[in-house]
Parts: C-alpha cells; structure tokens; sequence
C-alpha cells in the first residue's frame, strides 16, 4: 500500500493543496497556503518537513497521513 501525506500549512497548520510520498524530497520549496494565503520556504525528505522560511509556531504537525 501506498502512503500519502499532505503537508499542513506551518502558519495556520490545515491542509494546502500538495500531498507527498515517502520518497519525495523538496528543497527550498515554495509552499503556498489558499486559506491563510501565506507562503513559506519549506525542505522535505522522509516524511520530515523543514521550515526554512516563514511562521512557525512550535509543536505542530505540518503532515496529515492518508492512505492510498
């Protein structure tokens, strides 16, 4: 089986309009949230996000497991 996650906006923490896999990596990504219509920088590698740029408020999940 085959699992997605959708990655949260590091903002204001709901879904944004990308899912990743496990072997997805981004690098200095452009993550764009339609709801709070902030953008922030983010890295990922192994299910890991990374903020680079942007709010962040501490502790929360930025991905939302769904599976496939």
């Amino acid at each position: 089986m085959r699992v997605l996650q959708w990655i949260c906006c590091p903002v204001c923490g709901n879904k944004t309009r990308l899912q990743i896999q496990a072997d997805t990596e981004l690098k200095n990504f452009p993550l764009y949230c339609p709801k709070c219509k902030q953008e922030s920088l983010i890295d990922a590698k192994n299910f890991q996000i990374t903020v680079i740029r942007g709010l962040n408020v501490k502790g929360k999940n930025l991905l939302t497991e769904y599976p496939v």
